[in-house]
């Protein structure tokens, strides 16, 4: 009785020490994104095959973009995060300040568009959008009205008093759809010139109101303010998804590419599983529960989009025709200018 016992008391001794060191085997990987519904669908639908194939916990810090980009510089030395998603604009300023580390070549870059991968490798979009032109089905049905079809409608004076735009200093698509409106007065992305000279007498005109974010967006086409609106067919689908009588229409001259991009913090702890992490992100499984949940296009191209997808978000073909990019370089450079001239002449 004695023996066994101790071969009892053994055993069990041996099977904590199993799981202790399974425990301990446990790495975490902290990850910087927004919060809200998009944390939400990332650690509810996507993380957890991840976390169950590696044996890892994955922990959100949660934040815009300019908020985890701040993290970044504070913990530059010494970085808390392992992986952060930031809007294009603010990863390109990240890569600028030489906070990514340069991704290994891995199989997946054959799959995705080659405009994803970003400055070289250092990192890489997992999230694709398209900023096009958003409008109130319901009001321009009463007022029997055509859809959309070109930037240049939102100088289209029928829309005097109904145009709600976003402001450029604040909204990445305020700011894509300005510098295509610059385009089509003669600008380019080094020349704004254009594109502030004519605002008052084309498309200022027209606007109701300058806002901040597109949030109020939604509640504006509810109440009948807003007939057009620069927005993404990926947030007209979630308007769509709460009954708001919204639809997307991609302009002649091409939609603007809008990507969320991922990268590996250079000097972070856990450097291959960072790795491991966006190339899980790219794949086909990933990037399609992504499409299901996020409502985003595949960067994917071995994604299969089904029609009911693609009567949600537009056709795939049709927003990827003649797509249109910005220099985020020039950007990046001259941004505080076109602010503080758009603050003064425009919103003033």
């Amino acid at each position: 009785m004695k023996f066994k016992h101790l071969f009892l008391v053994a055993s069990l001794l041996s099977a904590l020490g199993v799981a202790t060191t399974a425990s301990a085997q446990t790495r975490t990987l902290y990850v910087g994104m927004n919060g809200g519904s998009l944390e939400k669908n990332y650690t509810s639908y996507i993380f957890p095959e991840f976390e169950k194939a590696n044996n890892v916990k994955i922990v959100v810090v949660a934040g815009t973009s300019s908020d985890i980009i701040a993290k970044m510089q504070a913990q530059k030395d010494k970085p808390q995060m392992h992986v952060v998603f930031l809007d294009d604009g603010v990863m390109y300023r990240a890569i600028g300040m030489g906070l990514c580390q340069k991704l290994n070549e891995t199989p997946v870059f054959k799959e995705i568009y080659p405009y994803a991968r970003m400055a070289n490798d250092q990192a890489v979009g997992i999230e694709l959008g398209i900023v096009g032109i958003g409008y109130n089905k319901k009001l321009f049905d009463q007022k029997g009205w055509a859809a959309p079809t070109s930037w240049m409608d939102f100088a289209d004076p029928k829309y005097k008093g109904k145009v709600v735009f976003q402001s450029i200093s604040t909204s990445t698509f305020g700011l894509h759809s300005f510098l295509m409106l610059n385009r089509q007065f003669g600008g380019t992305d080094k020349n704004v010139d254009p594109g502030f000279q004519k605002w008052a007498t084309t498309v200022g005109p027209n606007v109701l109101e300058y806002v901040s974010s597109s949030a109020k967006i939604s509640e504006m086409v509810q109440t009948g303010e807003a007939a057009i609106f620069p927005l993404t067919s990926t947030a007209i689908a979630n308007l769509k998804v709460k009954g708001i009588p919204a639809e997307f229409a991609t302009p002649k001259e091409g939609g603007v590419l809008l990507m969320t991009g991922a990268c590996a913090l250079k000097n972070n702890s856990e450097q291959d599983l960072s790795q491991k992490l966006i190339e899980y992100l790219l794949g086909v499984s990933s990037q399609t529960k992504a499409m299901e949940y996020v409502n985003t296009i595949p960067i994917n191209k071995n994604v299969k989009v089904p029609d009911a997808v693609q009567a949600k978000l537009g056709k795939v073909d049709q927003l990827m025709k003649h797509i249109n990019t910005v220099d985020w370089d020039v950007i990046n450079e001259k941004r505080n200018d076109w602010n503080n001239r758009w603050n003064r002449s425009v919103e003033r």
